[in-house]
């Protein structure tokens, strides 16, 4: 059974179709995709971790989340911006994240110039550009998903502005997604609708 491109998992629930390809997704779609997440280091993570996914499968990044958590000190801004080039030598050698030189040397950049940000000020500056979710039409079909935005372009504009790197439109948007920004999930999906019922 299946509502617009909304499909009916082992459950009979309906999702958006991605998240049935691997148990790993459905846990992922049901429990955090477009749900709200604030505080600096947490949304620092997901910009981060959004920028390891450039070019990639999300599942990839996924599975190796944990690997990556426990390489970036689970992503506390105050410690990765205090990482060493001994450290940057231990990132780029390490098989259980993406050893991509510039994602990684990004990423420690990017920790860097947070430190030099008031506490709260990522999370400030990100939810500043959630669009108004009564102006947005719901997606019944995959193809009514955008992946860019004009807020997510003024987005990656705002954190270039401030010294962010591999914040692009397109990352910016996948950030939005993730982090409940938006609301992506499909018309029929079971969970959309989640992050307003939490």
């Amino acid at each position: 059974m299946s509502t617009g491109d909304a499909l009916a998992g082992s459950d009979g629930a309906l999702r958006c179709p991605w998240a049935l390809s691997t148990e790993d997704y459905v846990s992922y779609h049901d429990d955090e995709w477009g749900r709200p997440v604030h505080g600096d280091d947490a949304l620092f993570e997901r910009l981060s971790l959004e920028a390891f996914q450039s070019g990639l499968s999300w599942i990839t990044i996924l599975r190796r989340r944990p690997t990556f958590r426990t390489a970036f000190a689970d992503f506390r801004i105050e410690k990765v911006a205090a990482f060493t080039d001994e450290d940057r030598e231990r990132l780029l050698a390490d098989p259980g994240i993406i050893r991509n030189r510039a994602k990684v040397d990004a990423t420690l950049a990017n920790a860097r110039v947070l430190t030099g940000w008031s506490e709260g000020e990522l999370d400030e500056l990100i939810w500043s550009h959630a669009p108004d979710a009564a102006a947005r039409a719901v997606p019944k079909v995959l193809a009514d998903v955008p992946a860019v935005t004009p807020e997510s372009t003024a987005l990656s504009k705002a954190l270039k502005k401030r010294g962010l790197r591999f914040v692009g439109p397109t990352t910016a948007y996948a950030l939005m997604q993730a982090c409940g920004l938006v609301d992506d999930h499909l018309e029929a999906c079971v969970s959309r609708g989640a992050a307003a019922r939490v």
